[in-house]
């Protein structure tokens, strides 16, 4: 078993070891320690990286990756180098990337206080928590969150912080943590529980790297919320993290607001207006089309093909795209009884096959025929079909091959 150094102290970023193991496994090397200050990857908090050296070595290994064997205890290392000359019992000498430490250290340790206010508040447990590199997750025990609980849940979290608690490692067994008041005990049966103890705030069961004191979480930012399966997920953001999503943010904000020509607080105002307008160019210009393709389904059954029973409309449009013939199909056989055979190039080549009802003809069993021909993808109801093509070119002569088809 591996001697977990951080159980004690978080702060530790140096430390001497010895070589226990050494293994190579689908060009993975692995060193195995009697002690270490890496944290492996447990417990929703990723793991540290950093250098080993070997005394009277050549250059550090880099480890890139810290996992743990829950069955020996064993913390192992896996490290990028030179260690052809490594072999158990030597002596190396361990540095932790301390930013990346202080990073996760502020992100722990603002996730417990943060999960303690949504249960102090709002008795909301916390069940699960995550760490990724941009922002960490936790996922509470609800249906739903308001904005408020939000907003007060981040605002008394962020009074703990400025009060500066401080926050000491304890150990204990199960049953005497079970009388402490502890927030949430393992299930797995262990001899000593490590609790972590925001001072007259927060006792919690945790194997992670943690602040001396609240004020070094710096701060907590919320970001989002969504559903998932076991309740509702919160976004967050601590430390030197929130300072620089909330630069982003800010940056994001400032060049938005000069794209409107407006300030940053009237920056929602300015894009629900220009949604608005959008939609309303959008229904102006659908209207103008719908009275485009009346005009021209008119004009095109004048001149169509007379079959007796129907008059046939064949037709490609090498700028227009799908929704457009679309339209125009549909008007051709309300119009009129006909069939249409249309297709349209653009920035998606396309095909409509479509007839007026109670004609013989079946357009989805064409349109099937047609684009497994081309390779694509198509289909419809026995009046109205439409379909993919690779190309303009392509899309062009189907529509004429399937005039041959239809009777």
């Amino acid at each position: 078993m591996t001697e977990r150094l951080y159980y004690t102290d978080s702060f530790l970023h140096q430390f001497e070891a010895r070589v226990t193991a050494v293994s190579s496994e689908l060009g993975a090397v692995t060193i195995t320690l009697d002690r270490s200050a890496f944290y492996p990857t447990s417990g929703g908090q990723v793991f540290d990286t950093g250098t080993l050296e070997v005394a009277g070595g050549a250059s550090p290994l880099h480890v890139k990756d810290v996992t743990e064997n829950e069955q020996t205890g064993e913390v192992l290392h896996i490290v990028e180098g030179e260690v052809q000359a490594l072999r158990p019992g030597a002596a190396v000498r361990g540095t932790i990337d301390a930013e990346r430490r202080r990073d996760h250290m502020q992100q722990h340790s603002g996730q417990h206080v943060l999960s303690a206010a949504f249960e102090k508040l709002y008795n909301l447990p916390t069940v699960s928590f995550h760490m990724g590199d941009e922002s960490c997750t936790i996922d509470l025990a609800t249906e739903a969150v308001s904005a408020k609980q939000l907003q007060a849940a981040e605002k008394l979290a962020n009074e703990v912080i400025v009060e500066d608690r401080p926050v000491e490692i304890r150990f204990a067994t199960p049953e005497e943590a079970r009388t402490m008041g502890v927030r949430k005990i393992p299930p797995a049966e262990r001899e000593k529980l490590r609790l972590i103890d925001i001072q007259d705030f927060d006792l919690n069961a945790c194997g992670g790297t943690h602040v001396r004191s609240t004020g070094q979480i710096g701060g907590i930012l919320l970001r989002r919320t969504e559903k998932v399966r076991q309740g509702v997920r919160v976004e967050l953001v601590c430390g030197l993290r929130a300072a620089a999503t909330a630069r982003r943010d800010f940056e994001t904000l400032t060049e938005a607001a000069a794209l409107f020509s407006t300030h940053i607080w009237e920056v929602t105002l300015q894009v629900r207006k220009s949604l608005e307008e959008i939609k309303s160019a959008q229904k102006a210009q659908h209207r103008q089309l719908e009275e485009i393709a009346e005009l021209q389904a008119q004009s095109m059954l004048q001149s169509a093909e007379d079959r007796g029973a129907y008059k046939l409309v064949v037709q490609f449009f090498p700028e227009r795209d799908l929704s457009f013939i679309k339209m125009l199909a549909q008007k051709l056989v309300r119009c009129g009884t006909a069939v249409a055979l249309l297709g349209c190039g653009g920035a998606q080549p396309s095909l409509v096959f479509g007839q007026a009802a109670g004609l013989n003809n079946d357009m989805g069993a064409l349109m099937k025929e047609t684009v497994q021909r081309l390779g694509t993808r198509g289909g419809g109801t026995c009046d109205m079909a439409q379909g993919g093509a690779p190309d303009a070119a392509s899309a062009e002569d189907a529509v004429r091959q399937a005039t041959s088809k239809v009777g």
